[in-house]
């Protein structure tokens, strides 16, 4: 039996991955604090163990004979970022030099990182794993850091990686924190008590949605394959409107002012995706929102967020990040 651990496993796209796991008959570790993540999000079974703890508080000596690590754990949202970009540093960065090391001293088979897409900032689309990179917040800076982490770890003790790096994920159990993040959960907290969808700008920037089960797809095609050292995006290829998404949804829409830092469209090149990985999205767009509607009563108890709270929130994003 092949054994892994999932940092981040009680979270959105680690639950899925050790789910997909646990199908292909692992052995499953999850090391999760439970800061975003949800024990309710992993079904009880005799092959995963989870740890309840800070990866930066780790004791190496309590792992054996692993194969594989997927490096999921981390500090996310812009917003806390530009507020606390210390604390973004040290989990995001000092967390990923920790796995590395259990990585190295445990010598095992492959590294997974998840990376973001976010690292790319302003680019052109589609836009390749060579594109220039320009992170325009922490979170962004602090994910790539953790990545060249990655790849500084692979050359001085020869350790094999793949980097994922995530456009924008969605999927069910996607994040209900207290913090204000991703489309999805906001658009359906709010349609979940008949409130108007908070629409940034005029609606019209893009961006490439991929479904979570095609994430985890990816990652564990990534662990199996022969290919190693390798930074691949995953992403759908495809890009949607804000407004495209609203019209699922229906109802009505209130407008609130754009923000710097944020692309005009994001639009994954995913051909090293299909020739390394052998991998090639499958979900529909329309029947993953579909699921994630059919399923709204999952977000009951998520934050509901109005154009007030939104504008109390966002401050510190207008005040310094700057503009396209």
């Amino acid at each position: 039996m092949k054994s892994a651990i999932v940092t981040g496993g009680l979270g959105f796209i680690g639950s899925h991955l050790v789910e997909l796991l646990i199908k292909k008959k692992f052995k499953v570790f999850v090391i999760d604090n439970e800061y975003s993540g949800n024990i309710k999000n992993i079904k009880k079974h005799k092959n995963i163990k989870i740890i309840k703890k800070d990866i930066r508080k780790l004791n190496y000596y309590k792992f054996k004979n692993i194969d594989y690590i997927f490096h999921l754990a981390a500090l996310a949202d812009i917003v806390p970022s530009i507020n606390n970009p210390y604390e973004y540093l040290s989990v995001n960065v000092t967390g990923t030099t920790k796995m590395l090391e259990l990585g190295r001293r445990l010598k095992i088979k492959k590294f997974i990182y998840a990376a973001s897409a976010s690292c790319y900032g302003y680019a052109s689309t589609p836009t390749n794993e060579k594109h220039k990179i320009n992170p325009q917040y922490p979170y962004a800076f602090s994910k790539y850091i953790g990545e060249e982490c990655v790849q500084h770890w692979a050359k001085v003790y020869d350790l094999n990686f793949i980097s994922i790096r995530i456009f924008n994920a969605y999927g069910l159990r996607s994040r209900t924190s207290g913090n204000y993040g991703a489309v999805f959960g906001i658009f359906l907290t709010q349609k979940l008590n008949n409130k108007p969808l908070t629409i940034v700008g005029d609606g019209t920037q893009k961006r490439d949605f991929i479904h979570v089960t095609d994430v985890v797809n990816a990652f564990y095609l990534a662990a199996i394959s022969k290919t190693k050292n390798q930074i691949i995006n995953i992403g759908s290829g495809k890009s949607r409107s804000i407004n495209y998404i609203a019209k699922f949804f229906g109802g009505k829409t209130i407008k609130i002012p754009k923000r710097p830092g944020e692309p005009d469209i994001t639009q994954a090149n995913i051909k090293r995706a299909s020739l390394l990985l052998k991998w090639k999205p499958k979900i529909n767009f329309q029947s993953g929102i579909k699921e994630m509607i059919e399923n709204i009563g999952y977000w009951k108890d998520a934050p509901l967020w109005g154009k007030k709270n939104i504008n109390k929130e966002t401050k510190s994003w207008f005040k310094y990040l700057k503009k396209n």
